[in-house]
This record gives structure tokens, sequence and C-alpha cells, in this order.
């Protein structure tokens, strides 16, 4: 593109986008196909070293070329693209040089490589044939890629390794088990007889790099799991454009702990003198593991329709929902939501998964698990992950024009997590199950959970905060079961971002009064999540700019 006088090039802001998405796309086939765009849904990612350099350098021509746009000939939302996608840019470089997931996390591997296999089996977005081709091609590939991450990972904190080492093993049994069941419906036995062989050829893989982590990096992994508070700090600047000290955070999250604390008290005490016995004496009823899947897909009709009737945000026209167990390889989580992409070309069901229990676990685990999923609680979870949570929030991005502002890989964990937990209060504040003192401690309950992890995870990346001191923490400040608790604090570890959860709630809710301070007689709920959730995927200062027409702080 040529320069202009002023030195500036003459490129549409436009066509920056579009070449942009278009690079991210190609060079991340898995998450492109979780954005609903199929053209590399035959590759798996490439992590060799001279690929991750030659990345680097690559978005260090990004940031040049995107500079070069007078930002003074844009207009305003373009402004604010600009700016976002600027921080975007930066926050990857970040990643590849100073967070090196590549480096320092087999679950990167893990996760990338199941996922990247599962869009293949959730989403029927093209002929069952067609999909298992696309399969067959990932497992060939499994073997460079693995080979990849032993030479990448070396020296992975020991925990890193302990939950690689879980997840792979999780990864090796969807390939043995799943995938044969997903594409049992195949007619065509040369293309069963590819996928038997590539699933044998992919399996050894799994195989010989799970023994490679367990016998050699796991028994020597001496690394630190700390970001330290400079780099927690510059994460959240970058990826989210939270621009607040850590330690400020910190004293938000206490104080909203504390409140949230007393009136958990509060409501227990319409139910019994102890809340600690009333919320134990709760959580005893609960669905069974064989009722599970069941009382959650019962739920979302209700969840819907009170929805629509409180006019809290527009429902659009979609597929049935899915529920079913998470995959194996995804149970480090409590609950997710698998939505097709946004630039699908068709609608999908989307698939919302719950972990259940083990069969291979005692009696008193599987007991201790099912406690977390009472009656009381799963609601909060089906709001948070379906309605009006992650699905409605998706639904609405799929509406979208606007090519950047529906894309994942700009996607602010901060103002989806938010979002999601921001839903749960809500729905209760605006009269769901209304004068329901268990239904209502659930809610709590979940709350103190986001808090604790907000706590939690600050302290464990810019303090000296052990993993024993966070399992003690979500024990005594947020009443989670001893596997529960030592889940969410080893989670702390390997995802600094789940702190998002409360700190994106608090900004929405402090947005939101802003906003209605704004609008005074004119503000509705149903307005203001509209225009929220159909602005698309940016991040709150941008919200905010948009809506409030000026920037403003996030948090007080």
């Amino acid at each position: 593109m040529k320069p202009s006088r002023s030195g500036y090039s003459t490129e549409p802001f436009s066509h920056f986008v579009d070449d942009y998405l278009g690079y991210l796309h190609e060079s991340h086939p898995t998450n492109a196909a979780f954005d609903g765009i199929h053209l590399y849904d035959d590759l798996l990612e490439d992590y060799s070293r001279e690929s991750i350099d030659r990345q680097a350098r690559e978005l260090g021509g990004w940031a040049r070329r995107l500079e070069s746009i007078d930002k003074t000939t844009l207009a305003r939302e373009e402004r604010v693209e600009r700016r976002m996608l600027t921080d975007s840019i930066r926050a990857r470089l970040f990643g590849l040089e100073e967070l090196r997931p590549w480096q320092r996390n087999p679950l990167h591997y893990a996760t990338t490589l199941a996922n990247s296999v599962a869009g293949q089996v959730l989403f029927a977005y093209a002929p069952l044939t067609e999909r298992a081709r696309r399969v067959v091609s990932k497992l060939r590939q499994t073997p460079r890629f693995l080979e990849a991450a032993q030479k990448n990972v070396s020296d992975p904190p020991g925990l890193f390794a302990k939950v690689g080492i879980e997840t792979f093993e999780g990864v090796r049994d969807f390939f043995e088990r799943d995938l044969p069941l997903a594409f049992r419906e195949l007619d065509d036995m040369h293309l069963l007889g590819d996928l038997a062989d590539a699933s044998s050829l992919a399996l050894d893989a799994l195989n010989h790099y799970i023994g490679h982590l367990r016998e050699s990096v796991a028994p020597r992994s001496r690394a630190s799991f700390r970001l330290g508070e400079d780099r927690f700090g510059q994460l959240l600047r970058l990826t989210e454009g939270i621009d607040v000290p850590a330690q400020h955070l910190l004293e938000i999250a206490l104080r909203d702990l504390e409140a949230t604390q007393e009136e958990f008290r509060r409501v227990a005490s319409q139910l019994g003198d102890d809340p600690l016995e009333v919320w134990n004496d709760v959580k005893t009823r609960h669905p069974s593991a064989d009722e599970l899947i069941g009382v959650a897909n019962g739920q979302l009709e209700d969840l819907m329709t009170f929805v629509q009737r409180k006019g809290l945000v527009t429902v659009p026209d979609h597929e049935p929902i899915k529920v079913a167990p998470t995959p194996q390889f995804y149970r480090w989580t409590f609950a997710s939501m698998w939505s097709s992409g946004a630039f699908e070309s068709k609608m999908l069901p989307a698939h919302y998964c719950i972990t259940n229990v083990d069969a291979n676990w005692s009696e008193e685990r599987q007991e201790e698990h099912l406690r977390n999923f009472n009656y009381a609680t799963l609601p909060s979870i089906s709001i948070h992950e379906v309605f009006p949570g992650h699905f409605l929030h998706f639904e609405h991005l799929r509406r979208l024009q606007a090519p950047l502002r529906k894309s994942a890989f700009l996607m602010p964990v901060s103002l989806v997590e938010g979002w999601a937990h921001y839903a749960e209060q809500l729905m209760f504040d605006e009269g769901f199950e209304k004068g329901n003192a268990e239904m209502k401690l659930g809610q709590l309950a979940e709350a103190l959970v986001r808090l604790a992890r907000t706590i939690v995870g600050i302290r464990l990346h810019t303090e000296d905060l052990s993993v024993e001191q966070g399992v003690r923490f979500f024990k005594e400040e947020a009443f989670l079961e001893e596997s529960t608790a030592r889940s969410e604090a080893e989670r702390g570890t390997f995802d600094p971002q789940y702190v998002l959860y409360a700190v994106g709630k608090a900004i929405l809710l402090k947005f939101r009064a802003d906003y209605e301070a704004k609008m005074v007689d004119s503000f509705s709920l149903l307005k203001f999540h509209d225009q929220l959730l159909g602005q698309g995927v940016l991040p709150f200062w941008a919200h905010r700019e948009l809506m409030l027409g000026e920037p403003g702080e996030l948090l007080d």
C-alpha cells in the first residue's frame, strides 16, 4: 500500500481487518473452525520453533501496518476498533514472547489437539464423510504436532505437567472411545480403514508423549507458575483493556467477598441458625449421576421463558441445545458451553456440557462431586452457560455484520465471563425463584467461588500464596468441597484469567449504573443488554465509549 504525503498509508481500515482476520484463521486452524471458518479444517497448528519465530515477526509486521493507518481519517467506531486491534496484536506478541505457553505448558498442546478434532465431531457443518476425512488428516499430523511439543516443553511448572498428563490421557480416551462412536454411521469402508489407521498412529504418538511427560518431564519440573505483578498487569491491560493495579482489583474483590458472605448469612438465617450447616444440608439434595444431565436439560425452557417474559434480553431463533457430559479431555472444567462459530453459514445446535462423576471414583468422591450440582446451585450454572449467559451471548454475535466484532479471536474474557456471571445475579434480582431462599443461596455460592478465584488468582501470581493456601481459601471462604477447592486453586496457576469472572461482573454492574444515570427515564434492561451484546466482542472500555459517548473509569 502506497504511503500518503503525511507518511501514513492509504489502506482502508476494512481492508486491513479482512486481511488480518484471514491471517489469524490460516495461522490457527483450530480456532478458525470454532469461528465457523472451515478453509483449514484439514490442518493442525504448526508449533515448530521456526513457526513460532515466524509468527512473532509477522505480528510485528501487522502492528506496523496498522500503525500506518491514520486514525484521524477513521470514523468513530473504526478508531475504537483500531485501538482494540493494536492491543490485541500486542497481546499476541506478549503471549508468544513473554507468557510462552508453547514452551511452559503441555496443556496448551492437549487442548489444541482435542479441540481441533472435537470441532469436527460436535458440529455437523458438513457431511459426515467430509468431516471424517478432515479428522483423518489431523490424526496423521498428530505425531508431528506432539514432536513439536516434546521439543518445546522441557521444564514446565510441576502442576502444569500434572494437568497436562491428565488432559492428554483424556484426549487419548476421546480418540479411543468417542471417535469411533462419532463416525459409526459411516458406510465408506475405505474411509473407515483410513480412520482406524490414522487413529492407531495418533494413539501411538499420544502414548509416547504421555510417557515422556510422566517419566522425563514431570519428575524434574521445577519452574514457577507465577507471572509476577508486572506480567500479570500487562496481561490484563493488553487482553482486556483493564489498566487497574492488581492490588486495587484485590481490594475490590475482598470488599465484595465480605458483602456477599454477609448476604449469604442473611439468606441462610431464613433456613436455620448456622449458615454452614444450612448450606451443607442444602447440598445433600442433588440429582444422582444418572439424573444430572436430564435435570439440567429440563431447566432450560423455564429459564428462556423467564428471560422473555421479563424482557431482559432478546432471545433470537435458535437450534435446540444438546445437554451432554463433558468430553474426557475437558474435565478440568465444571460446566461449559460449546457453540458453533459466529461465521457459520447455517445455525447448528450448541452443546451444554456438564462434568458428571467418573465411574472409577470412590463413592465418597462421587457424592462430594455431586454435592456441587445440588438443586439450589444447578439453575445458576445453567443461567451462566445458557440463558441468558454464554449461549444467548453467542447467538447475538452470530447476527452481527461487522466481522471484527464477532470473531472469537478478539473476545475479551472479562466481557464473555463477566456477562455470564452477571446474568446469574440479574435473573435473581429480577425475580427468578422469588422467595426461594435455597435457590438464592445457590446463586450466592457461585458468586463466592468467582470472588475467591479473583483473590486466589491475584495472590498466586503477584504474591507468594501457595496452592495449598488457595485450597484452604476456597474451602473456608467459598464453602467448597475438598476436591473442588483443589481443582479451583490448581486452575488458577495455569488459567490466570479466571480472575476475570468477578472483575467483569463488577465492571458491567458499574457500566449499567452509569448508563442508567445517563438515560434516566428512557433506560430499560432490554435496550441496554441488546445494545451491549449487539456491539460484539469489544473490551468494556470500548463499549463504554460507544454507548456513553466518552471514556470513563471501569471500576470505582
